[in-house]
């Protein structure tokens, strides 16, 4: 039996909620990194604009991850190349978000401007923790002008060692009811950060790892690469159970380490699915454990299965709890 990853020539993976939390390493995620990097190509794609690759890098050194800022795509870059598509170069772009996000604008030839009394042609906004009010009513302001509107994402939220923080998505919100309109996003979900990652890393069999499903995995899955769900982050066994279509990873784990573990997919049975000895059953619209630990993640593949193959939408099942509480 082969590893997860033996079909695969460059991994790309994501960094919060899969290699640190915070200020803080995910547990196996240090050493599992560091084994992907002896076999193979490893590439960083993050919807952090915040901060340069430098930075990023610092950050993974402190944590003993050694990379270098070429390894990192970040949604501000891949938002600085949707600008490019929009304005004529040297355009002034109003900036909310970081010093990373800033850089980027000014590295592509743009001049970054804080006020939308400069005439901004376009808005960038990023994520950073001390974005203002004063900075979200500028870039209103800007659109409302006329300026183009360009999110380097829409994440919800931000995991944090304390708990889960507003995201970005949260602040273009406040955007978005203030000016009427939507943005255009660069970052994940949208396909162009990952297909720039695969032109940098020349991958030919990429494999995404990420842990939130309405960007990661949604993303992934609209890039057409393989993705691994990692339950280490924002999204866990509730979420993965209630995946629709479009948001369902290829592969589930509970920590990095079960990339280097021989991966099977449940198998299917007279009325359900099972994989070692989890066995889980649909009786009528009821989602049994029949057996094994109702905790384990192949348990949860079996659940996953089992309501994946029914053609019915969860809200219509009775799941057992001990699947997801």
């Amino acid at each position: 039996m082969t590893n997860l990853i033996s079909d695969f020539d460059v991994i790309l993976a994501d960094l919060d909620g899969v290699v640190y939390e915070g200020t803080a390493a995910i547990r196996d995620a240090v050493d599992s990194i560091a084994r992907l990097q002896a076999t193979h190509r490893l590439g960083f794609v993050t919807n952090n604009s915040s901060r340069k690759p430098e930075t990023i890098v610092e950050q993974l050194a402190g944590f003993g991850v050694s990379a270098e800022p070429e390894d990192v795509v970040s949604s501000g870059q891949s938002g600085v190349e949707l600008l490019a598509t929009l304005v004529p170069a040297g355009s002034k772009v109003l900036v909310v978000g970081g010093d990373g996000l800033r850089f980027y604008v000014a590295e592509a030839g743009f001049e970054v401007v804080a006020s939308a009394e400069d005439s901004a042609a376009a808005v960038i906004q990023g994520f950073a923790p001390d974005v203002s009010w004063r900075n979200l009513a500028e870039a209103s302001f800007a659109i409302q002008n006329g300026a183009k509107w360009v999110a380097t994402n829409q994440d919800w939220t931000l995991p944090q060692e304390r708990g889960m923080a507003p995201g970005n998505g949260t602040l273009v919100s406040a955007v978005h009811t203030a000016v009427g309109q939507l943005p255009l996003v660069a970052g994940k979900p949208e396909p162009a950060i990952f297909e720039t990652a695969v032109r940098r890393f020349n991958a030919k069999r990429p494999l995404f790892i990420g842990d939130r499903i309405d960007t990661d995995i949604v993303g992934a899955n609209r890039a057409g690469i393989p993705s691994v769900l990692v339950l280490t982050g924002v999204s866990r066994a509730k979420e993965a159970l209630a995946a629709k279509p479009g948001e369902r990873p290829t592969f589930i784990i509970e920590t990095l380490a079960g990339l280097f573990e021989g991966y099977q997919q449940p198998k299917q049975t007279k009325r359900g699915f099972k994989l070692g000895s989890a066995e889980v059953e649909l009786l009528g619209n009821r989602v049994v454990v029949v057996s094994g630990d109702p905790k384990s993640v192949e348990t949860l593949r079996c659940a996953c299965a089992v309501i994946w193959n029914s053609g019915v939408a969860i809200y219509a099942l009775d799941v057992d709890p001990e699947l997801y509480e």
